[in-house]
This record gives C-alpha cells, structure tokens and sequence, in this order.
C-alpha cells in the first residue's frame, strides 16, 4: 500500500508509491485509481500534462479559478522544490504555503486538492515534472499568484530565479482577494 503524509497545509499530500527496486534499477505505479481512492484520494483524473525546466526557474503560482483542479505531481528527471499555496477562503490554511523537495530518485509524490496554486523552482540541471489533473485545462480560466508575494513569503531556495513574464506579472494574495480571482469554492461546471 501507499503511504500518503499530511503535511503542514491541509489538502497537500506528500505520498510514497510502492517503489521495487534491483541493481537494474526500479519500478513503481505512479497511479492506481483504486490504491489511490484507498489512501483517500477520490478525485477522477481527466488529463495528464509534462513539463520541462531548465535549473534556476520558478513556475507558478498557477491555478484554474471556476475550474480549480486536483493534481498529483511526479517528477520523471531532476529535482524540484514544489510548493503548494492554500487558496481556499473556507479552509483553515487559507494563505499559507507548503514546499517539499522532489526528485527522479525520491520516488514520492505531492496530491494538491483543488484551490491550491502550484509552483516549482528547478534545483537541477534539467527537471521533467508529470502532472496528474482532475479538470481540463481551460487557458480562459487559468490565473496566478505572483511567486514573491511578501504576505504569503514563500522560502524559495534560490537567489535570482528565472521567471517567465507572466509569472512575474502576476497579483498578490490581497490583489486577488480584492479583485475576487481566487479559485471558487463551488466549482463551475462548463459545457
């Protein structure tokens, strides 16, 4: 079986598949619906997406606003610090945030529930990151956290990242609060 850690912001998972290693290598399941539903995770994955990174870049803080999704994050090469920031006005650990160090040989994973953006800064050379999602991406609906929000004060472990424009551009916690772009606690269904 699984094992699945809660961690310091609700709804940000940290799990450890089943992982057989040998001296050529290893295996391991990087989903399962039903060890998953097990583990408590019952969200229904619609759509797989890969990204790759160069080392020094951050990526986020990305999330849907009508469609928030679910994802589960597997880094097939490199290494990452993945974080997590808690958008849900109704939860607990609303405004906080959580990073864990990934990478191709942890084998462990990060399950965000719906409402929480997603960021990463690449700490190797190269970084492929697999995500598992529970809605279709909807570029009309996509929005962002700018990554150096002073209120939420992510410890990114970098210096001077690489940072994408858009990313840059990005509003604080209390611009989005304020202009109400925050992910929707009762998701809209689209057509």
């Amino acid at each position: 079986m699984i094992k699945v850690k809660s961690t310091s912001l609700e709804g940000f998972l940290v799990i450890e598949p089943n992982c057989y290693k040998d001296s050529r290598g290893f295996f391991l399941e990087t989903y399962q619906e039903d060890i998953y539903k097990a583990a408590g995770i019952k969200d229904k994955f619609v759509q797989d997406n890969q990204s790759r990174s160069i080392k020094g870049v951050i990526r986020g803080m990305h999330f849907q606003v009508n469609r928030p999704q679910a994802q589960i994050v597997t880094i097939m090469r490199g290494a990452v610090f993945d974080v997590g920031v808690d958008l849900r006005q109704n939860s607990p650990t609303f405004g906080r945030w959580h990073g864990v160090e990934l990478s191709d040989t942890g084998q462990r994973q990060v399950y965000m529930a719906p409402g929480i953006a997603h960021g990463f800064c690449v700490l190797s050379d190269l970084a492929d990151l697999h995500y598992k999602v529970s809605r279709f991406y909807d570029p009309d609906d996509e929005c962002g956290m700018v990554w150096n929000d002073s209120e939420v004060n992510i410890d990114w472990p970098l210096i001077t990242p690489l940072i994408h424009q858009r990313d840059a551009n990005y509003q604080s916690l209390s611009q989005l609060i304020d202009s109400h772009k925050l992910p929707h606690n009762n998701p809209i269904e689209l057509k």
